[in-house]
């Protein structure tokens, strides 16, 4: 139900904005987050927003990612700036309500040098 989008490859330095939507549901997520997995680590918290709009960031990405949401279109997005090569990984959305989380597909983002 959550899809994300905006994935590619970027140099180093560059920006990319990532895109994810609740296609086909009425769900209102009070929680949105962007997750990553980079090759041989475990997922990790990127950037997360609640439904008052507060937000919070890993320390990796602070001042360079800004998660943001629109309520009207139930959709959320990931502006990535001064991307770095560490920043490559595969990119999930999520979306929670109480008592259960969906997870979208993960869309690819890589970082050249």
């Amino acid at each position: 139900q959550l899809q994300a989008s905006g994935g590619g490859l970027v140099q180093a330095g560059g920006s990319l904005r990532l895109s994810c939507a609740a296609s086909g549901s009425s769900i209102s997520f009070n929680t949105w987050a962007w997750y990553r997995q980079a090759p041989g680590k475990q997922r990790e918290l990127v950037a997360i927003i609640i439904s008052g709009g507060s937000t919070n960031y890993a320390d990796s990405v602070k001042g360079r990612f800004t998660i943001a949401r629109d309520n009207a279109k139930n959709a959320m997005s990931l502006q990535m700036s001064s991307v770095k090569p560490e920043d490559t990984a595969v990119y999930y959305c999520y979306g929670r309500i109480p008592m259960r989380a969906y997870w979208g597909h993960g869309t690819h983002v890589t970082v050249s040098s």
